[in-house]
């Protein structure tokens, strides 16, 4: 088996240098906003805290994310009004649904304050953004009520496992399952609509529930998705050997029950999906569907239409970006709303960025400024 070698750097560092563009002559917002390769803007991923309280292997390792790893200063962090200002300006420029992730976001202290104030804004079409939500469900008991009645529409929850002893094992906390399927009803009692879950699949971890987990959810009105184990920044000790592609995936459910494919509900979705089929061979709606996120062996870069935009205001292109560029200096100096959305429409239009097209082709991480940021950062 390989050695598994942790970085005992902080890999925030490489977000720090990059310059925002020059924004000395502003140009409107038309709501149609392209890359080099031609994809749109549609999609704002912010990350509201880079704390979690779980220690999952595949994210946060407690080798490094231990008690004496540095969180950012609440100072450093966007405020809720530096967040509601750049979604704004980021929804003028095309963006049509917006995911708060963290970290574990839910321990940001009066998230629904600013989901009430995201709540508050409109796409350039006049519609309410679809607003939702990214947790590890710890929490979600106690604050699905109010996250809902804030304006909150969607939530998706990462669960792992069923078996109590192994997803304690994988959260490193010795945190109960039980708890996380309390989230999963009180999000479905507060109404909360198209609830996911979302299961990362490491082989000779938790590869072999895949069909119990597939069967639990069957049918509950909840999508289950399977995602690749992947290599999102540089202290996983992520291994290709460790990988269960959602070909195999797939392959392992229909050998117990039938699916058929389905069509994608939007561009730019990350999941395939798949719906389970009835005794007439077609889907069965009231079954439900899963999905599965193949960004290792099958790349979705070429619809990718996704920023990322970490706590301490750093935007992203990608998720295995090894760079951001600094939104937050601007927010705080005086720099006006038509500066900022100029910068935010020239770093989009130099985008150019395919990591997982590219994956097999590329040299391996070298130097701490080139190591990718690592996903608690900026969210998955």
């Amino acid at each position: 088996m390989a050695e598994r070698v942790i970085p005992l750097v902080d890999q925030r560092s490489a977000a720090l240098r990059p310059a925002v563009p020059s924004a000395a002559q502003a140009a409107p917002a038309t709501g149609q906003l392209h890359d080099r390769l031609s994809r749109p803007l549609r999609d704002l991923r912010i990350s509201v805290t880079d704390r979690c309280n779980f220690r999952c292997g595949y994210c946060m390792p407690k080798e490094v994310f231990d008690k004496h790893y540095r969180y950012l200063p609440h100072g450093d962090l966007l405020s809720f009004e530096e967040i509601t200002r750049l979604a704004r300006l980021f929804m003028q420029h095309g963006i049509h649904k917006i995911r708060l992730t963290g970290g574990e976001p839910l321990l940001r202290k009066d998230l629904e304050v600013l989901v009430a104030q995201l709540a508050g804004l409109r796409t350039t079409e006049g519609r309410v953004p679809d607003l939702t939500l990214t947790t590890n469900g710890s929490l979600l008991a106690r604050k699905a009520r109010a996250l809902k009645a804030a304006g909150l529409q969607r939530v998706t929850i990462s669960l792992d496992s069923l078996q109590d002893e192994v997803f304690r094992r994988m959260n490193d906390v010795d945190f109960p399952v039980a708890e996380v399927l309390a989230g999963i009803e009180a999000a479905q009692a507060a109404g909360l609509a198209h609830i996911k879950v979302n299961m990362v699949v490491k082989r000779g971890t938790n590869d072999q529930e895949i069909p119990a987990m597939a069967r639990h959810f069957r049918g509950s009105g909840i999508t289950l998705r399977f995602i690749e184990y992947m290599d999102v920044g540089a202290t996983n000790g992520w291994r290709m050997d460790q990988v269960v592609p959602s070909s195999e995936v797939i392959a392992r459910l229909q050998s117990e029950l039938p699916l058929v494919p389905l069509a994608a509900t939007a561009q730019g979705e990350t999941a395939k999906r798949w719906g389970w089929a009835g005794a007439d061979g077609r889907h069965d709606a009231a079954l439900g569907e899963v999905g599965v996120i193949s960004s290792v062996t099958q790349a979705f870069c070429g619809d990718c239409n996704r920023a990322r935009l970490s706590m301490e205001g750093r935007m992203y292109l990608c998720l295995f970006a090894t760079q951001g560029w600094d939104l937050r200096s601007l927010l705080r100096s005086d720099a006006s709303d038509a500066q900022i959305s100029t910068a935010i429409a020239h770093i989009w239009q130099g985008r150019g960025d395919r990591y997982s097209e590219l994956r097999a082709s590329l040299p391996a991480d070298s130097g701490a400024g080139q190591r990718r940021i690592e996903m608690s950062y900026i969210g998955g």
